[in-house]
């Protein structure tokens, strides 16, 4: 595959070809940082793992260079932490049995360049040749200008593509502000159980952020434990371990929806609730 960026590539764990690796995907995750991907996409890495039909492909849009860090990352320069860090999301790529990584390199101002189309043709050219039936990216109420702009930029590219070859399923995943807020009816709820111990694993290979300052290692488990046991308040837990999403797929199918007054719908629905609650009690 030809890359836009100098430190783009292709990582395949198992060594297979380049066209094995897209020509076996059926998951596909397309997020803006690394850990990106093992934070709000495990659903999709969890059923691929050790599957013998389905495979995960792993897309990282961002080149690593603007991350926080601290401790003994303190003194790292841009151009040294964006190498630690597509270092660290190869080995959560090996570990997770991907099919593929794919690490674009772009900077985070590029992303939210929407006039610039070469990240769009990008992941166009990608999503044509990897046809998964799912796609997981950020969700749009997402609070991180990054991650919106790259779930915009995924929304446009499959958009773009023939009709029959758009994913059957585009998913918005939780990083930087969770799900749920949502009516339990709107959320998609992904059941994560299986393989803690892997999961906790994935996300702590980022010793950068990790041991830099960010916790991420502990409030990506909390986040899936809360979502598990406040998901039903008048029953027991059915599962220990829960990923919610918002469901993208309309926005697929209908050109005409505008993401952000889909949005808004879910919004105006909880607003809905709320008052109505208080209406009721007060």
């Amino acid at each position: 595959m030809k890359f836009t960026n100098r430190d783009a590539d292709l990582f395949v764990p198992d060594g297979a070809t380049e066209d094995a690796a897209f020509g076996r995907t059926t998951h596909l995750g397309i997020g803006a940082h690394q850990d990106d991907l093992e934070i709000m996409s495990w659903h999709g890495i969890l059923e691929c793992y050790h599957s013998e039909t389905d495979w995960y492909l792993g897309v990282t849009v961002t080149d690593g260079q603007g991350s926080a860090r601290s401790g003994p990352y303190a003194s790292y320069t841009n151009e040294e932490m964006a190498a630690v860090r597509r270092a660290e999301q190869r080995k959560a790529a090996s570990l997770g049995d991907y099919a593929g990584m794919v690490q674009l390199c772009y900077t985070s101002a590029a992303v939210k360049d929407l006039l610039s189309p070469a990240l769009t043709a990008e992941l166009k050219d990608i999503l044509l040749r990897a046809k998964p039936k799912v796609v997981y990216t950020h969700n749009l109420a997402d609070k991180h200008d990054t991650h919106v702009g790259v779930a915009l930029r995924t929304l446009k590219a499959i958009r773009e593509l023939p009709r029959d070859a758009r994913p059957a399923k585009l998913l918005g995943c939780e990083v930087w502000r969770n799900l749920d807020w949502m009516q339990d009816e709107d959320k998609t709820v992904l059941d994560v159980s299986r393989h803690e111990s892997l999961a906790v694993a994935a996300v702590s290979l980022y010793d950068s952020q990790v041991a830099g300052g960010k916790r991420y290692d502990l409030a990506t488990i909390g986040r899936w434990r809360a979502n598990a046991t406040y998901y039903a308040s008048h029953g027991v837990d059915t599962a220990s371990l829960m990923v919610f999403a918002m469901d993208l797929t309309p926005l697929v199918q209908d050109e005409s929806l505008n993401p952000a007054e889909y949005v808004k719908r879910y919004m105006d629905r909880f607003t809905g609730d709320v008052v109505a609650r208080l209406g009721k009690l007060a």
